[in-house]
């Protein structure tokens, strides 16, 4: 994506100590970000709150990486917004998410619009409240036009069933003889998931220290690069993105080979 070298200075201007736009490649900025938001409710804890406060601080994190990946130039970013796992929570904390999810959507259409951001959801949004469901339709149809950067919210999304998924529909495909068994590679799998039509992750980003993928995206983050951050998600701003990519480009990815003598 283009990127405004004006706007990009201004919003990384004030740096703290550690991080600034001059350690970043910018020639060598991953493609795809990917984000396990994780911590808020520890950080509403930590403060004598409800889970719910954090939640809604999270928000705020949200529309600061929103506008992050957009000043630096990504072509998708992608987050776990709600697992599959997600409706065993408590009924007052999965209703206050569906909520959230709605309100935000419809106050954060100006924000898309003015960056020329494109939605984008993968997960089972048949099983979603009405409500929630057609805010996220909404949002579709209004930025469907928008050439910029990709967001895409991965909502009652895991991994495991989606992958079973995409057997399915191979396998119906081949027992109506559509599909040849010899054709089904990596590439028809690929075709068959949520996430089809987006690249895989080159840098997967997890808040709050915790060392798991908790069911997202298995088969994409074959070759992707993880960055693990204590950070708790309330409190992940535009520097925590720059420290990730930096760490990022750091790191030589071979992708399964050696580089050459």
């Amino acid at each position: 994506m283009g990127v405004d070298e004006k706007k990009l200075r201004e919003y990384f201007s004030e740096a703290p100590s550690d991080i600034s736009l001059a350690d970043i490649d910018m020639a060598r900025i991953p493609g795809h970000v990917s984000i396990i938001m994780d911590g808020n409710g520890r950080w509403a804890q930590a403060r004598g709150l409800d889970r719910s406060e954090g939640h809604v601080a999270g928000v705020a994190s949200l529309r600061e990486t929103v506008t992050t990946s957009v000043r630096l130039g990504l072509d998708v970013l992608s987050v776990y917004a709600f697992s599959t796992e997600n409706w065993k929570r408590p009924q007052h904390e999965v209703d206050l998410l569906m909520h959230l999810f709605a309100t935000t959507l419809v106050n954060e259409l100006p924000l898309f619009r003015q960056e020329n951001v494109r939605l984008r959801f993968f997960g089972d949004l048949d099983a979603l409240p009405q409500e929630t469901y057609d805010v996220f339709q909404e949002g579709l149809d209004k930025t469907a036009g928008h050439t910029g950067m990709t967001f895409a919210l991965a909502v009652n999304y895991g991994s495991r069933a989606e992958i079973a998924r995409a057997v399915r529909s191979i396998a119906e495909d081949v027992r109506a003889g559509r599909v040849d068994p010899a054709s089904v590679d990596e590439g028809l799998v690929s075709s068959r998931l949520y996430t089809a039509g987006l690249p895989d992750p080159d840098l997967l980003i997890r808040t709050s220290g915790e060392l798991r993928l908790s069911n997202y995206l298995l088969w994409q983050l074959a070759y992707t690069e993880f960055y693990v951050t204590p950070t708790l998600w309330p409190d992940f701003s535009r520097w925590e993105m720059l420290r990730a990519i930096r760490a990022y480009q750091g790191r030589n990815r071979r992708f399964g080979g050696v580089a050459a003598r």
